[in-house]
C-alpha cells in the first residue's frame, strides 16, 4: 500500500480487505508459534504431556492440523477418535494461543459423554449446560474451559453465549447444521469465534449443498456463493433436473487447507475385522397386503407424474406416506395396526440374538428407525427375561448417561435397543453385534450406526447383521445406498470425478414399478412352509450388491396389476386360497369379455349390451340369458349361497 502510495495515484483499501491481510498475518503466526511448539510435528515430545493418554501418530497430526488451521473441517472415518483430536486441537490453542473458553455444541444424547471424555483426556473443567432458560444463563456465568450444549438450545441461548464470548467453538455431529434454511443451522452460524473446528464423519450426505452449508461455518468464503458452487457441480438436463455431480476432485482440492479426512485404511488402524450379513427374511401374507395397497398408491402417483410432469404438494405428501408405510410393512404390520403382529422379522432377530449372545461375553446393539419395532422386540426379550436398555429420542437428556453406562459396565445387561437417535456419536465399543432390523435411506446414517460399535477402543472382530425384507422395497433401495456412497467417495476419498443419476430419479423410479415382475422372485405360495433359517449373503467387506434384485429405490417391487394372490389376508372360512384364486381368475376374466364386448362398436353407438330405454332416455346394461340349462345352474349356485348364509 506504501509503494502504490507513491505512484501518485489513488489507492483505497477498503476495511474488508485490511481484516483479510491482518488474518493472513495472523494465521502465518499461529502457524509459527505451534511450529515453535511442537518442533517435530507429530513426533514432538510436547505431545507427552499434552493429554493424559497417548495419542495415534495420526490423532497427533490430526490434532496439529486443527490447531494451524484455526478454523477447520475434522472428517475423519467414524471410529477414529475425533473427539480426542479435538480435546488435543484445544489444548494446543490453550497453550500456544491463550485460549480459555471453548463452547462444544451437540447433539443431547452426547453431552455427558463430553463431558466424562473431557474429565478423562484432560485437566481441564468442563460444565454441562442445561435446565431451563435462567440454569443455562447461570452456567454461562460459571468459570469453566468447557461450556457443552446443545443445537437446539442454541438459538434462545445466544445472548448468555455471545457475553461469554467463545474463544473456540467445537462442533460435533455437524451434519446437523446441513441444510442452511433450518433454524439451527442459521443459529449456529450467527455464533462468532476466533477459532472453529467443525467434527463429522459425514459432511456430505445426500447433496451437494448441505457440504456447503456445513463448510460455511468453516470459512464461508472458501467455496463462494452457493449458487455459484451448485452450478459449477450439477449435472443437469433440458428441465433444469440434476442428473448427476461433476468436478468432485476439484471440491477436495479447494477444500484441503481446512479440511481433513482419514479413513481406517490410510492411517493403517488395526481395528478388528469387520463382518456383514444381509438375511432376507421373507413377508407374511398380511405384510405383504399392506405393502401391496401402498405400493399401488406410489404406483398411481407415478403415473400421474408420467402424465402430467407434475405432482401437487399432497400428491407428494402421499407419496411419501406410502412409501414409509411400505417399509415399515416389512418389519410387522403392528407399526401400521397395533392390534394385530403379523411379521417374521422380530421372532428371528430374537432368534438371532439367542445364539450370538450365546457365547460368552457378547454384547448386542439393535437398531430400528421406529419405536414400535423395539417394543414387539422388548416383548420377546421380556418374556426370555434377557436384560436390555432402550434407547430412543424420547429419554431425558439427563437419563441417557445412565443407560448407556449400565450397558457399558453391567455384564448382565447385553442388548442394546436403539433407534438412529443411538446411532449417532455414541461409544459402544462394549458391544461386538449389531443387527439392523431395517435399512436408512442415507448409507451415512448406516455407517454412523456400524461405527457406533467398529471403532477405536473395539478389541473383537464384529458382525453386522442386515435384515432385508424380500422382493420389498428394503431391496430396491439397496442400489440407492450404493450411488449416495459414490458421490460420498468421490469428493472426500478420491474417488470418481463425476456421478450421474442416470437419468431423473423420479423417472428411474416409475420405469422400475413397470419393470417390477422380471426384477425379483415371485413370493412363495402360502401352502410351503417358512423356510427355518433366513438366507444370508455374506460379505466381509459390506460392498456387496444384490446386481439382479436391487434397482433404484423400489426396483424390486412386484407389479401393479396382479398382485399376488397368497398375499391377500385372510378373512377366514373353510376355502382354500387355491379356490379363492380361481374365482378371482373367473371374474377378472369375466370383466375382461365384458369390457371386449362394450368396446367392439363404433365410438359413440350403441351397443347389443347397452341400450336406451326410449321413453324416460335413461340407459341400463342388457345381459342375454344363457342356454336354460346354464340358467338352471347358476339359479342353483346362487340358491346354495344364500342357504349358507
Amino acid at each position: 500500500l506504501r509503494a502504490a502510495g507513491q505512484e501518485n495515484h489513488e489507492v483505497r483499501c477498503y476495511d474488508d480487505a485490511l481484516q483479510f491481510i491482518a488474518q493472513v498475518r495472523d494465521d502465518e503466526q499461529r502457524r509459527n508459534r505451534i511450529d515453535r511448539a511442537f518442533p517435530e510435528g507429530a513426533q514432538s515430545t510436547a505431545f507427552e504431556t499434552l493429554l493424559k493418554v497417548p495419542l495415534y501418530p495420526y490423532q497427533r497430526s490430526g490434532a496439529l492440523f486443527a490447531a494451524k488451521a484455526g478454523r477447520s473441517l475434522l472428517a475423519d472415518d467414524m471410529g477414529l477418535g475425533k473427539t480426542v483430536q479435538a480435546l488435543a486441537a484445544a489444548e494446543i490453542l490453550a497453550r500456544c494461543e491463550g485460549v480459555e473458553r471453548v463452547l462444544v455444541i451437540c447433539p443431547t444424547s452426547l453431552k455427558h459423554q463430553w463431558s466424562e471424555e473431557a474429565g478423562r483426556f484432560t485437566e481441564r473443567k468442563a460444565l454441562v449446560v442445561q435446565g431451563a432458560l435462567p440454569a443455562r444463563a447461570a452456567a454461562y456465568r460459571e468459570d469453566s474451559f468447557y461450556k457443552i450444549t446443545n443445537y437446539e438450545v442454541v438459538e434462545r441461548d445466544r445472548e448468555a453465549i455471545a457475553q461469554w464470548a467463545p474463544d473456540l467453538i467445537i462442533l460435533d455431529e455437524a451434519q446437523r447444521i446441513k441444510n442452511w434454511r433450518t433454524r439451527t443451522a442459521q443459529s449456529v452460524k450467527r455464533l462468532s469465534s476466533p477459532y472453529a473446528l467443525v467434527l463429522t464423519g459425514t459432511p456430505l450426505e445426500n447433496r451437494l449443498d448441505e457440504l456447503h452449508s456445513i463448510v460455511e461455518f468453516v470459512d464461508r468464503f472458501r467455496l463462494g456463493p452457493a449458487f455459484r458452487f451448485l452450478a459449477e457441480h450439477r449435472e443437469t438436463d433440458d428441465n433444469g433436473k440434476v442428473t448427476g455431480y461433476k468436478n468432485l476432485s476439484r471440491i477436495a482440492a479447494t477444500l484441503a487447507p481446512i479440511l481433513l479426512r482419514r479413513s481406517k485404511k490410510e492411517v493403517h488402524l488395526e481395528l478388528p475385522e469387520r463382518t456383514e450379513k444381509r438375511f432376507f427374511i421373507e413377508m407374511t401374507p398380511q405384510q405383504r397386503a399392506h405393502h401391496e395397497e401402498n405400493r399401488e398408491i406410489v404406483a398411481r402417483i407415478a403415473a400421474k407424474w408420467r402424465r402430467y410432469h407434475f405432482l401437487s404438494d399432497g400428491d407428494q405428501r402421499r407419496l411419501r406416506i406410502a412409501l414409509q408405510k411400505m417399509r415399515m410393512a416389512c418389519n410387522s404390520t403392528y407399526l401400521l395396526d397395533p392390534s394385530t403382529d403379523f411379521g417374521r422379522k422380530v421372532d428371528e432377530a430374537v432368534a438371532f440374538l439367542e445364539e450370538a449372545l450365546e457365547q460368552g461375553g457378547t454384547k448386542a446393539v439393535v437398531f430400528s428407525q421406529w419405536v414400535r419395532t423395539h417394543e414387539l422386540l422388548m416383548r420377546r426379550l421380556e418374556a426370555r427375561a434377557i436384560p436390555f436398555v432402550f434407547f430412543h429420542g424420547g429419554v431425558p437428556g439427563d437419563r441417557r448417561g445412565e443407560l448407556t453406562q449400565r450397558f457399558r459396565e453391567d455384564p448382565q445387561c447385553r442388548v442394546f435397543l436403539a433407534t438412529d437417535a443411538g446411532g449417532v456419536g455414541l461409544n459402544l465399543q462394549s458391544a461386538d453385534v449389531v443387527l439392523n432390523l431395517d435399512l436408512p435411506w442415507n448409507p451415512a446414517v448406516l455407517e454412523q450406526r456400524l461405527g457406533r460399535v467398529h471403532r477405536i477402543g473395539q478389541r473383537r472382530n464384529v458382525l453386522a447383521a442386515h435384515f432385508i425384507a424380500e422382493g420389498t422395497i428394503e431391496h430396491g433401495m439397496l442400489k440407492l445406498l450404493a450411488f449416495k456412497k459414490a458421490l460420498f467417495e468421490g469428493v472426500l476419498e478420491g474417488g470418481s470425478d463425476e456421478v450421474f443419476l442416470n437419468g431423473q430419479p423420479l423417472q428411474r423410479f416409475m420405469q422400475a414399478v413397470e419393470e417390477a415382475a422380471e426384477a425379483i422372485p415371485a413370493p412363495p405360495p402360502e401352502n410351503e412352509p417358512a423356510p427355518a433359517e433366513p438366507q444370508a449373503a455374506l460379505s466381509a467387506s459390506g460392498e456387496e450388491e444384490e446386481e439382479e434384485k436391487s434397482e433404484l429405490v423400489v426396483a424390486s417391487l412386484p407389479p401393479v396389476s396382479e398382485p399376488p394372490v397368497s398375499s391377500l389376508p385372510s378373512h377366514g372360512g373353510s376355502g382354500a386360497p387355491g379356490s379363492w384364486a380361481s374365482v378371482a381368475a373367473a371374474g377378472l376374466s369375466f370383466l375382461e369379455k365384458l369390457n371386449e364386448a362394450m368396446a367392439a362398436a363404433p365410438s359413440g353407438g350403441a351397443t347389443p349390451l347397452v341400450e336406451r330405454d326410449a321413453a324416460t332416455g335413461q340407459t341400463y346394461l342388457r345381459l342375454p340369458l344363457p342356454d336354460p340349462a346354464v340358467l338352471g345352474q347358476i339359479a342353483g349356485l346362487l340358491g346354495a349361497l344364500a342357504a349358507k348364509r
